[in-house]
């Protein structure tokens, strides 16, 4: 043990090295010195030295173990050199060209697919919320042959090609040592079995598309592009696998007269000009009833006034929130000779023609701005 080199040192690295750096100075120091490719009469030794240190310095365990006590290992008395015997240096370049990594098993359960459903509904339905039913098409688990796809009766047989393993390796030699590709077995297409006598209701697949209903309650208070899960309401899971989810997207219409803003809502209302300028009171339509609000005299146009706890309800409780009413003053396009008359007067009346020591108007304003002053 004296004589065994740092770990880091083998590899050229310094301590603390993340993992990615350890892979990438394995690999380069591997291919270096693989007796398959330096003949070197120390070769084999190095090559052994760096793998040893890979195996420790990858592992998080044995590394942390070997950052605190070196190279004795207290549970274990001392860090062992991995097994060259055999092909050990041939299956070391699986890792390099894709042969490395667990195999899946075509006959686990696999979990079934997650489906999405776009939902579209009214505006004041977003607010307050409703309940319907929706019919989706989906992938269920055959009834007849319970998803083995087989005839009832009879069973899948395990593919002689793969071995019931759904692949198959192809091994090739080559200067760098044994490569193995696996890839999807040809026979079964990956499945691992053969179905000698298929199902006649899914023909094989052991699943069948069909439309389910579902009752779907939207809670008050959604906004557009919600979304709701349903657990296990996707597609079917295979040999015996969980059913995937399903995902409501919720789009909601535009209302001709509110908008909304999180849990606010805004909406316009006209006035006359003798309402902005003498004050009033107007009956504003909400989203559960008509409410009286006061204008005060001289309201200007654009003015916000707020309805406490008229907007939208909170999704998640907390009462709900306001609705805001933009004033809008409207010009009257079409007047009789008479109310243009009195217009004229109160205009003149307003003294719009001359300051008479008040405040300029706001056209004398505009022709001062115009001329730069």
């Amino acid at each position: 043990m004296a004589n065994k080199r740092d770990f880091y040192e083998v590899l050229g690295l310094d301590k603390g090295a993340n993992e990615d750096e350890i892979k990438k100075a394995y690999r380069k120091l591997a291919r270096q010195y693989h007796p398959d490719v330096n003949k070197a009469a120390d070769a084999e030794d190095k090559f052994k030295e760096v793998k040893e240190a890979y195996d420790v310095l990858s592992d998080g365990q044995k590394k942390a173990t070997y950052d605190q006590y070196g190279h004795v290992d207290p549970n274990q008395g001392g860090f062992g050199g991995g097994d060259f015997g055999g092909g050990g240096f041939g299956d070391i370049f699986d890792m390099f060209f894709g042969g490395g990594g667990g195999r899946r098993d075509p006959n686990a359960p696999q979990r079934g697919n997650d489906l999405q459903y776009t939902m579209t509904i009214e505006f004041k339905e977003a607010v307050f919320g409703k309940e319907t039913d929706i019919t989706i098409p989906r992938t269920e688990q055959c009834d007849t042959c319970y998803g083995s796809g087989a005839k009832p009766g009879t069973k899948p047989d395990a593919c002689k090609t793969c071995h019931g393993t759904g692949q198959q390796e192809v091994v090739q030699n080559t200067p760098f040592g044994r490569m193995v590709n696996r890839r999807a077995c040809g026979t079964c297409q990956g499945k691992g079995k053969i179905i000698r006598e298929k199902c006649g209701t899914c023909h094989g697949q052991g699943n069948v598309k069909k439309q389910r209903k579902l009752n779907v309650r939207i809670p008050g208070g959604v906004d557009d592009g919600a979304q709701l899960r349903m657990s296990g309401e996707g597609e079917s899971g295979l040999r015996g696998g969980p059913s995937g989810d399903l995902y409501i997207v919720i789009r909601v219409k535009r209302h001709e007269f509110f908008e909304r803003d999180g849990d606010d809502i805004y909406c316009e209302v006209p006035l006359t000009f003798a309402q902005a300028a003498l004050g009033d009171e107007i009956e504003i339509p909400t989203l559960t009833e008509k409410v009286k609000l006061k204008i005060p005299a001289g309201t200007q146009t654009g003015t916000l006034f707020r309805l406490r706890g008229k907007g939208v309800p909170r999704l998640r409780g907390n009462g709900q929130g306001d609705q805001h009413v933009k004033v809008i003053i409207v010009t009257p396009t079409k007047m009789s000779d008479e109310q243009k008359e009195l217009l004229r007067q109160f205009g003149q009346l307003g003294g719009e023609h001359s300051n008479g020591g008040h405040e300029e108007s706001f056209f004398e304003r505009m022709k001062r701005a115009f001329r730069g002053e």
